[in-house]
């Protein structure tokens, strides 16, 4: 098997996954439920978002639009510069990042293309599966499933400390799905191990 299928079976395997839980979350659980997967330190949350990894957006339905077809074009790149490391035969290591990246961005992108369409809300409600009243949202309105949550720390900063004396913190506090975590864990990756990955191209 070439390197390129090899990496595209990982890409199918990884859409799987975030899928699947997505799905489960949003046929299983109301916006706003949450239960224990080890004591209060990791949480399975249930929130919807707009926009781009960790909870970040741009404003408006304009923005969401942008927004992406902004994935789409970076997605056809990802895909197409994959394809050409992998031909290319580059190091492993980097062919692995970048169909995480692409497996993330890929995961999120097909919440914002169909979710709306397949779906009705989740508010004070258990999602169905292709209600008989249609989604909630139209093609590329669709919002992104997260539900993984690790409030490691929480309490409140000392009241001597500036600005922040008093007030409430948690950390960590980001509520996020598996495919942020396959374009996060991509991106360190690349950044850690550059030199290794693109040795040819410094030489």
């Amino acid at each position: 098997m070439s390197l390129f299928k090899k990496s595209a079976a990982l890409i199918v395997v990884l859409l799987i996954l975030d899928q699947v839980l997505k799905v489960w979350i949003k046929t299983h659980m109301m916006l706003g439920e949450e239960f224990s997967v080890f004591g209060d330190w990791f949480l399975i949350h249930f929130i919807e978002n707009n926009g781009m990894a960790f909870g970040m957006e741009l404003e408006g339905e304009w923005g969401k639009i942008l927004l992406s077809l902004f994935r789409i074009f970076a997605v056809c790149g990802i895909g197409w510069y994959l394809h050409d490391i992998s031909t290319k035969k580059a190091p492993l290591g980097l062919v692995i990042s970048i169909a995480l990246i692409f497996s993330g961005a890929m995961g999120n992108i097909i919440d914002s293309a169909f979710y709306g369409l397949i779906f009705n809300d989740s508010y004070y409600q258990v999602s169905t599966f292709m209600p008989e009243a249609g989604g909630y949202a139209s093609f590329l309105h669709g919002k992104v499933v997260d539900m993984l949550y690790f409030p490691l720390l929480d309490g409140r900063f000392p009241d001597w400390l500036p600005m922040w004396g008093g007030e409430h913190y948690v950390f960590f506090r980001p509520v996020f799905n598996i495919a942020d975590s396959y374009i996060t864990i991509g991106v360190i990756s690349i950044l850690l191990f550059q030199r290794k990955y693109f040795m040819k191209e410094h030489k």
